[in-house]
């Protein structure tokens, strides 16, 4: 909105031209969104404990009861602050922004109801795994559509480290994209088990994805470097900055010892925009090597659960997702989120790499 009336001022003042520049913008809702958050959270914590609407923490696994009662459903905080941010800064003619938003907000709707049952009823017990699943599914599907109907990519698929190597998936990209959608989403979910273990890497790899949609807009940058051009996807970068600028806020009251945790709400709906950016930006498996993190600690999850059921007891880690193995370990909490954070900058930085290194 702001955008839209402060560049049409640029005929009056030449001052007001800076705003047509994405990159501009993208500073903008950076710093917008992380203020929304900086005013509103401490409000938002005092207003759940107020109510005692608290973290409900399972007996099963590490002990962390001491931060049973903690607020969460943060989550809230942030999707307000990217909205806000996007809409104010964003050009609103712009489809993919559009579909992305919508995306975000469903997702986050779909964890606000799963946490909404957690917190009213006091127990570890929200949506089912198969409502989630259908929701997600659903959702991601329409995302899609509107994607490919009203988008200017194809279905082609890019593969890291290879400039020419892109097959066509042709019906099968429908199913495949969903898939990096919804399970994107569970990802981060299932890393958001200790303060801040998902919000850094989640960081990182919204970083590298900003890059990546402001290439893959840009015509000559994207024919230089031989990755997809798609017009209009650079606009997604005052949404990614959006994302940042709000999980870097966040992070501020979620670092260790956390005052509150974004919950489902959050952990749904920023995971599902990692997915959304990666089919947009027409690198959706690059997300595999930038969210390596959260690649790792679904499949830590898929792997003990197999292995557990081919052989009738048996794990392969002490306990899953894979944070939970360190904690068992007897890792201290603040050194696994350090680690795992490192780990996520190291594969950002492979990510990134794979522009040149091809």
């Amino acid at each position: 909105m702001l955008y839209h009336v402060l560049y049409s001022l640029h005929d009056v003042s030449i001052i007001f031209n800076v705003f047509r520049y994405i990159t501009f913008r993208t500073f903008c809702a950076i710093i917008t969104s992380a203020l929304i958050v900086f005013v509103l959270m401490p409000r938002f914590i005092a207003y759940m404990r107020k109510r005692q609407f608290g973290q409900v923490i399972r007996e099963i696994g590490p002990d962390h009861q001491h931060k049973a009662g903690t607020p969460t459903m943060g989550g809230v905080v942030i999707i307000f602050a990217v909205t806000l941010a996007s809409l104010l800064w964003g050009n609103l003619n712009n489809i993919y922004l559009w579909i992305t938003l919508g995306l975000f907000l469903i997702f986050g709707l779909i964890g606000f109801l799963d946490d909404w049952r957690k917190v009213s009823r006091g127990k570890s017990l929200g949506l089912t795994g198969k409502e989630k699943l259908v929701l997600q599914a659903l959702t991601a599907g329409i995302f899609l559509f509107l994607a490919l109907k009203y988008g200017t990519f194809d279905t082609k698929l890019s593969v890291p480290f290879f400039k020419e190597f892109r097959p066509d998936l042709g019906f099968l990209y429908f199913p495949f994209t969903m898939l990096v959608v919804v399970g994107a989403s569970n990802a981060v979910n299932l890393t958001d088990g200790l303060d801040g273990l998902a919000t850094g890497p989640f960081v990182i790899v919204a970083g590298v994805y900003l890059l990546f949609v402001y290439l893959a807009g840009h015509a000559k940058l994207a024919s230089y470097l031989q990755i997809p051009y798609v017009p209009g996807a650079g606009e997604l970068c005052i949404f990614c900055g959006a994302l940042i600028g709000g999980a870097l806020a966040f992070l501020w009251y979620n670092a260790y010892p956390a005052e509150i945790f974004m919950g489902d709400v959050g952990s749904l709906s920023l995971g599902a925009s990692l997915g959304a950016l990666a089919v947009i930006s027409k690198q959706e498996l690059l997300l595999v090597l930038a969210g390596g993190i959260f690649v790792a600690e679904a499949l830590s999850v898929m792997l003990q659960v197999a292995y557990f059921r081919l052989t009738g007891g048996k794990r392969i880690f002490l306990m899953a997702p894979l944070h939970h193995h360190f904690e068992k370990l007897g890792w201290p909490e603040p050194k696994i989120i350090v680690r795992f954070w490192i780990v996520a900058i190291f594969m950002g930085l492979l990510a990134v790499s794979t522009l040149k290194l091809r």
